[in-house]
Formats: structure tokens, sequence, C-alpha cells
């Protein structure tokens, strides 16, 4: 797993990526937690997709969040369009885990996530976690549809999440991060 010391503080620089399908919400949940103005390569939309939003990403998202003094996460955001997919590659390369983040409110992205997750896992066997964005909760029948849209077992942790809550944002990452924690610890046990 890829963590390197960090220059700015001696610490652990980690990097996490934030995919899913388009106009899920990644932009927005990296703007909602970086401590650091994000670095976006967004353009204008010219297709039938312009309706759902303005702007996509084509390259990465980059913001940045210091957990502590030890433990800095660097949080790339991938372009969501399948046209842009060779960026998942290049984004993916030294990650520590990611998160896949679908809109609670269309189900039919669903084969579409399966795509970046399938795509992901041949990448890197990384911890992940699914965030569903614009969730008020996770009820189990959902929790379920979604679990067998993606093959999903029953490890992989869930979250509801609201991209434009910075404390929801952050129960994502701790998910993550004790899923990568877990990782590491069953890793050493088996060493």
């Amino acid at each position: 797993m890829a963590a390197r010391k960090s220059r700015r503080q001696g610490g652990q620089a980690v990097k996490i990526v934030v995919t899913g399908p388009f106009a899920a919400g990644k932009t927005t949940l990296i703007r909602t937690i970086s401590e650091i103005t994000v670095l976006s390569t967004e353009r204008g939309i010219t297709d039938e997709t312009r309706s759902r939003k303005a702007e996509t990403t084509v390259a990465m998202d980059f913001g940045r969040i210091t957990i502590d003094r030890d433990l800095v996460l660097y949080l790339f955001g991938t372009p969501g369009q399948e046209r842009f997919d060779f960026m998942w590659e290049i984004l993916g390369e030294g990650m520590l885990g990611y998160v896949l983040l679908l809109d609670a409110d269309r189900p039919e992205t669903h084969p579409e996530a399966l795509t970046i997750l399938e795509a992901f896992r041949r990448m890197a066997r990384v911890p992940f976690v699914v965030a569903l964005n614009r969730a008020d909760g996770l009820d189990t029948r959902t929790e379920n549809e979604l679990r067998d849209a993606l093959l999903l077992d029953d490890a992989v942790p869930v979250v509801p999440c609201d991209a434009t809550d910075k404390e929801s944002v952050k129960t994502v990452l701790l998910a993550l991060l004790y899923s990568v924690l877990d990782e590491i610890e069953q890793t050493a046990a088996h060493a």
C-alpha cells in the first residue's frame, strides 16, 4: 500500500481516490472537506448530459485534508464520464484506498458504477467504501439492492452521505481509513 512521508509536516501522506459515475458529487465532496482551494479541471458540457450540470471534470480534482500532524490525506477525484476513463488508472496509481460515490436519487447509474468499480478492482487490491450521496439514511432494502447491483460482499462499508456536509464527508473518509487499518492489521497477522 502506498503511503509516503509528507515533506510538509514529516508525517504520512496518503493518497485517496474519489470515483463514481457522472454527477454523483465527487467534486463537491472534495471541495467540502479540503483545507486548500481545490485544483479542478472542469470544463463546460456540450452534450445531452448538460441537463444534469453545466460543467464536468475532465482530468481530476485535487484537495488535501490534514488529519493530524502525522497524517495528511491527498484526495484525487476522477472524471465520471467513461470517455475519460484513461484518467482512472493514472489517478489510481499509488492509492491507499478509494471512495466509490453514487447518487441515491439515480439508481440507473448502478451499472456504470459497477464498471468503474471493476476497473478499480483490477487496478489495485486496496480497501474501498461505497458512499451513497443524497441519502438521508440507509435502510436495509436500499443497502441490499445496492450490494446486489455492485456485487459487494458484506465486508465493504456502505455509508450514507451528504457531499455538501463536512461532518458527513468526514464519516465517509473515516470509514475508509478504518478499512485501511483493518487491512494493515490482517496483513500483519498473516505475515
